[in-house]
């Protein structure tokens, strides 16, 4: 009897441009990556423990979300965040949210505004299905829509950051205000967001990644701030 043939995934086929990048620059990348995460993971594991002990604490549901999304060569992976929202919250309502989402608890609120809920994702980047400074991984039915121009960012691992998403750091707020959240985002906000990330795609550089991270970090450092009471 003839083995059963898996069927390509249409995701992979997609990711078929090269790495713009030398065999050098993405050896650097990855080590910075594997060094940063591996220190940053140890550095914040009570920190994470606390905050997933209050995340379950406050609201029924685990700690932990797990979404499928899209990454380097096409591959699925399951992105790591904290639970910002109620048990069963994808059933409920739109994949995109908006600010005002009833869906997003209080807690959650406070952790989407700061960004705490993404750290998580410091595990995928230790395992490589992450970098730190990337185009932000999309769900596969995104994906699917990208041009040929835009499935160069499949030649590199996604990120925790990149300048679309500093650029975008509100975008909650700016999809708040449309009645079709989804087009909105799938028709304006992230073709946007893809060209910048295809314009640091070719300007990478190591000292461009890091003062991407500074940048981000001051944001989040003025968005707790602001957070306060």
């Amino acid at each position: 009897m003839a083995e059963s043939i898996r069927p390509r995934d249409p995701l992979v086929a997609l990711a078929t441009l090269p790495c713009p990048w030398p065999w050098h620059r993405r050896v650097v990348k990855r080590a910075v990556d594997l060094t940063a995460s591996s220190l940053a993971l140890i550095l914040l594991a009570l920190p994470l423990a606390i905050l997933g002990l209050l995340l379950r604490l406050r609201s029924p549901g685990p700690a932990l979300f797990f979404q499928e999304r899209v990454g380097r060569r096409g591959r699925r992976f399951r992105v790591w965040k904290l639970r910002t929202m109620v048990a069963g919250a994808p059933a409920l309502g739109p994949q995109v949210t908006a600010a005002g989402d009833p869906r997003v608890t209080p807690l959650g609120r406070l952790l989407r505004k700061t960004k705490l809920d993404e750290l998580p994702q410091l595990v995928n980047v230790w395992k490589g299905e992450m970098s730190l400074v990337g185009p932000r991984p999309e769900v596969p039915r995104y994906v699917l829509t990208y041009s040929t121009a835009e499935r160069e960012l499949l030649a590199v691992r996604p990120g925790l950051t990149d300048p679309a998403s500093i650029a975008y750091h509100d975008e909650e707020s700016q999809l708040a205000g449309h009645p079709d959240r989804e087009r909105a985002y799938a028709e304006v906000i992230l073709p946007r967001k893809l060209a910048l990330s295809r314009a640091w795609l070719y300007q990478q550089s190591f000292f461009g990644d890091l003062v991407i991270l500074l940048r981000t970090a001051g944001l989040l450092l003025r968005r707790r701030c602001d957070s306060r009471p």
